[in-house]
């Protein structure tokens, strides 16, 4: 295990259950010692917290973790002291936080502070975020809102990573960057 690279930023990318978070978890593992895991989900069922259960199952002793459902770009600027990477998981689900506590207004906002917290970081990140432009075009207004916000964050983080991951099948196809698995 390596100290890894100093501050990059990898994102990553795949469709439900492509295996994005397993092989972000692998990586941070494999490439850092002192692990940050930051989950933007909330419990708000059995079936959740036995996800949440499985999820805290798979990590090992070096992770910490913070749950957090909005404020990600505060807890990046002042909650991670002492971390070589935070893996945050997932800006999709924070996106969806965003957009259902605020109807939308705030979202801009939001992707403009989490935006900058990832050009001003303070260590590693890896994000991982569902890639939503491969699907069908949703057929309420809420959706297609969702999907427009969705895709827009995805390429403004694609643009600030050093390494964009697209995972499909549970196999990584590096996008941006050289890929070093260790």
């Amino acid at each position: 295990m390596s100290q890894g690279p100093e501050k990059e930023l990898i994102f990553v990318l795949g469709g439900a259950r492509s295996g994005k978070s397993a092989w972000a978890l692998h990586y941070a593992q494999r490439q850092y010692k002192s692990c940050l895991f930051v989950a933007t989900a909330e419990v708000l069922d059995e079936e959740m917290a036995e996800r949440v259960r499985l999820h805290r199952a798979s990590r090992g002793p070096n992770w910490g973790l913070i749950e957090e459902p909005l404020d990600v770009p505060g807890v990046l600027e002042t909650r991670c002291e002492g971390r070589d990477v935070v893996l945050v998981d997932c800006l999709t689900v924070w996106l969806s936080n965003v957009l259902l506590r605020n109807g939308g207004e705030g979202a801009p906002f939001y992707e403009e502070r989490l935006l900058e917290a990832f050009t001003q970081r303070r260590q590693a990140i890896i994000a991982v975020a569902n890639e939503v432009g491969s699907g069908v075009v949703p057929t309420y207004a809420l959706g297609r809102q969702f999907r427009d916000l969705a895709g827009r964050l995805n390429q403004r983080v694609a643009s600030l990573a050093d390494k964009v991951i697209l995972t499909v099948a549970g196999l990584p196809l590096c996008l941006k960057g050289i890929l070093d698995e260790g």
